[in-house]
Parts: C-alpha cells; structure tokens; sequence
C-alpha cells in the first residue's frame, strides 16, 4: 500500500506544479534520446484516481520503449472544458497522435471531430462512447461488462432478493452509465431484487461515504450497495462501519485496485471487477505510437474480471 500511496502523490503533485507553472501538461521523453525530430504524443487525462495512476505508471514504463518519441500528459480534472482546451493546445502544437481518456461522452463527440479535421490520429482509452468509431482505436473495456459481472455475483449471494442502492460515477460519464445500465439489466432479471436508492458519489471515497450516511439515516432497509467503482465502494463502507452495520450490508465495487483488495482481504469488501489498468496503459502506448508512425492501428478490447474474497491475494500479488 506505500507504493500506491508515493505513486498517487508523486503524480498528483507533478500536476499541480505543472498548474502552478502555467503549462497544460508534464512533458516526458521516452527512453534517453532527446531531440527537435523527435515526435510527440498527447496524453489527455479524464482525472487522476487511484486506478488511474497504475494506467499512468505503465504508460511512463512503456514509454521507454518509444526513445523517438516525446510523450505530453495534461489532466482534465473531469472539465470537459478544459480537456477541449488541452486537445486544442495539442493540435496547435502539431502533434503526432493523441491518447484521451474522455471527461464525458457528449463532449468527446466534439473532441474527435476538431482532432480528425486537423488530420491526428486519436486512440481512445479506457472509456468508450456512441461515435468512438471515429477515433483511430478504442484501448480499454466495455464499461456494461463491469456492470453486469458485479450485479450477478452480488444478486448469487442475495439469493436474487433484497434491496439494492446503486452508487454512481460522475453523471454523464461513459463508466457511469453503462456500468449503471449493467447493473439494471441483472435487476431487471431478479423480479426480487429492488433499487431502494440511486445516487451519485462522483467516483470520490469522501462523497460515496457521504451519500451512504444520507442513506443510512433514512432508516430504509438496505441489503447491497454496489458502487461504480471501489473508492466509492470503499466510503460506503467506511460509513456503514461508523453506524455498526456493515455485517447486515453487501458492498461491491470496481476496479480492484490495492485499495480495495485490502479491504476485501480484511473481510469489508465482498466483490470487485479487475480493470486492467497496466493492459490499457500500454496499449494505449504502443498504439499511438503506431498510429504516429502511419501504421495501421485497430480496437483493443481487454476484459474485465470478477474479484471475490477466495481469489483476493492473486490479484493482490498483479500489483506487488
């Protein structure tokens, strides 16, 4: 768990100088060539999470691989505003290809268009939206997989009865919706099964822990919260566990990140779904690269994973 914690802090400071100094993004050159021929790679980051900053390590190690090539990386900070101001600043640059994860999937729209009218060739990564078949290559999953893998193994262990509350992403994100949707799906197949509470805790612990004392102190019977991802999943406990009644409560997350897997091990977390994080980043990576070197480039799906209590330390052992 320090690994985690020095890597979430050295990037998130990194940004935060990079803000401070007034640039877009924290330049990085790939292995130890340098130059003016060198080509260039943008890197437009929806937000820094902790799952998120295991994609980031793995894009910087592949990027190693890349000595020709210098690689940009710009954080959103979920505006999508702002993320169209970075691809702006991408284009004006005149760079070689672009990596986006999307802040939100009507925006993302736009964003393709204005990189594909500049002639760039775009990888999305990590979440996908109505129209991504406009970009060169999608790398990541299929965000209703997570969604559905989670709801079933969570409706198994009710024995497809009880009260469910959903806890959502950030509203209009593509992982918000479709891992949402997912879920429903199962719910719909469980006539026993009943959404009690839906709400959002912006893929944030504090938040998911907020909205879950809210939900707690209406008195309802709740039987599962399943979070969109594992930070929120992780502040759902943290309340339940504050009001003495974690034992009485399903939670379930994705994502299983370090975080989340100690709290599995530690007998709080009862499922997860694996994204790969170090998959997409490095396929993002080599991707762009292919593209900028006027390859030909195509879909990279890479599947999610149910996690529960009996498989925890292999995945703990993906991260040590």
């Amino acid at each position: 768990m320090k690994r985690s914690f020095v890597l979430i802090l050295s990037l998130v400071m990194s940004f935060m100088l990079a803000a401070c100094g007034g640039n877009e993004g924290v330049s990085s050159e790939g292995g130890s060539k340098s130059g003016e021929d060198n080509k260039v790679i943008g890197v437009s980051l929806q937000n820094i999470t902790e799952f998120r900053t295991y994609m980031i390590e793995a894009m910087e190690e592949e990027q190693e691989n890349h000595p020709d090539f210098e690689f940009i990386y710009s954080n959103a900070e979920n505006d999508s505003a702002k993320q169209m101001n970075q691809i702006e600043n991408f284009i004006a640059r005149g760079v070689d290809a672009i990596i986006l994860t999307p802040v939100d999937t009507v925006a993302a729209v736009d964003i393709l268009a204005k990189v594909n009218e500049a002639g760039i060739p775009i990888i999305v990564a990590n979440q996908t939206f109505d129209g991504v078949d406009k970009a060169s290559a999608y790398v990541g999953s299929e965000s209703i997989e997570a969604g559905i893998l989670q709801m079933e193994e969570v409706a198994k262990r009710l024995g497809g009865k009880g009260n469910i509350a959903i806890m959502e992403g950030q509203m209009g994100h593509e992982a918000q919706i479709m891992r949402t949707e997912g879920n429903k799906q199962i719910i719909e197949q469980n006539p026993d099964l009943e959404i009690v509470f839906q709400g959002t805790g912006n893929w944030n612990r504090d938040e998911g822990m907020t909205l879950m004392e809210n939900w707690i102190q209406s008195g309802k019977e709740i039987d599962a919260v399943v979070a969109n991802n594992d930070e929120m999943a992780i502040g759902a406990i943290l309340a339940l566990e504050a009001a003495g009644k974690l034992d009485e409560v399903l939670v379930a997350g994705v994502d299983a990140t370090p975080a989340a897997l100690q709290f599995m091990q530690d007998g709080k977390l009862t499922v997860t779904v694996f994204q790969d994080a170090r998959g997409q980043g490095i396929e993002s990576i080599r991707t762009a690269v292919k593209a900028a070197n006027g390859e030909e480039v195509e879909t990279m799906l890479v599947p999610f994973q149910l996690v529960v209590p009996e498989q925890v330390d292999d995945y703990i052992a993906i991260y040590e």
